[in-house]
């Protein structure tokens, strides 16, 4: 995603755009879930394609800068974490959906403002909080035993020096800028300025994950998805690192009855339900034409699958979620 323009116009053109469009099927009339607003690419995509589309974001910046578009399309934006959709939709009226897209991770908005403390590419406060409350990145790292700032960075960024990273971040307290964080970790690890990869960028992903809690929040939008979606109904989700795409690829082989054996993220398929979900289509990544436009697409995998008829794996309870 990009930074939103001030007009009602959409700025860019979301990863997988035509992929994502083609897996929902969208018909004239039928309600839609966006997950994660963003811009507006999607949601307004699947307004043109005559839906009606009820967005959610967790960022009020999205919330704000998008209301104009989110109006010029007939989109209902709603304030929250795509967690919540069961409870939120129901308070609009709406407890079956005809399809949910879900885009999982950061934004390409939150990513280019260094005031939001997200990147290393840029210096700036470092917060990371999607919705923007609760516990930042900076009270998290002066605030947390060594041990478990090293466990949060091995866990979500699958840094094998976790433990010297820690280290230094607790020998280096108070931490306050995205800069010195980086700084910091390039010193622990050693970097060259002609490294293909900054070795800052693990430990960034490992941080923001946990900050946001953003793994236990895809886990929850998956149940909701299952007891939103009517018989028939698209779910497509878009992912762009492993973690997230095991969630999301490990729930779909249990819910539609091709693996039972669960992982640490998801629990196992309850023996003897019916499967929620028909078998999973293909993954499908970015091709040639797409990397060119957006090498932030890279990383991208899309996987969708339809909704049965069989009733959800277990009950979805009405809870808030907070980070």
């Amino acid at each position: 995603m990009a930074p939103q323009a001030s007009s009602t116009s959409v700025p860019h053109i979301p990863v997988l755009m035509g992929e994502v469009l083609d897996a929902l099927a969208i018909a004239p009339g039928e309600v839609h879930v966006d997950g994660t607003f963003g811009a507006g690419g999607y949601s307004s995509a699947m307004a043109l394609a005559g839906a009606r589309v009820f967005a959610f974001d967790r960022d009020p910046d999205a919330i704000r800068e998008g209301q104009a578009l989110a109006d010029a399309h007939g989109i209902t934006l709603i304030p929250g974490e795509f967690s919540r959709m069961v409870e939120l939709l129901a308070e609009r009226g709406i407890d079956k959906v005809a399809g949910i897209t879900l885009d999982i991770g950061v934004s390409s908005m939150q990513l280019d403002r260094a005031e939001r403390g997200f990147s290393f590419q840029s210096d700036g406060p470092l917060t990371m909080t999607m919705s923007q409350d609760g516990m930042s990145a900076a009270d998290f790292l002066n605030e947390a035993a060594e041990e478990d700032i090293a466990n949060v960075i091995y866990r979500y960024g699958d840094e094998p020096r976790s433990r010297r990273v820690a280290h230094a971040i607790v020998d280096a307290r108070p931490l306050e800028r995205t800069g010195q964080l980086a700084h910091i970790v390039r010193r622990a690890l050693g970097h060259k300025p002609h490294d293909k990869k900054d070795p800052a960028t693990r430990t960034f992903q490992a941080i923001r994950i946990h900050v946001n809690r953003e793994l236990e929040e895809l886990e929850q939008a998956l149940e909701a998805a299952e007891a939103l979606l009517e018989e028939g109904g698209r779910l497509a989700i878009v992912s762009f690192h492993s973690l997230e795409d095991r969630i999301v690829k490990q729930f779909l082989r249990n819910r539609s009855g091709g693996d039972g054996g669960g992982s640490r993220h998801m629990p196992a398929k309850v023996v003897g339900n019916a499967p929620t979900f028909a078998k999973p289509a293909k993954a499908v990544r970015p091709g040639e034409a797409e990397l060119a436009r957006n090498p932030r697409a890279r990383s991208a995998t899309l996987r969708s699958a339809v909704r049965t008829a069989a009733p959800a794996s277990s009950a979805l309870p009405v809870r808030s979620v907070r980070p």
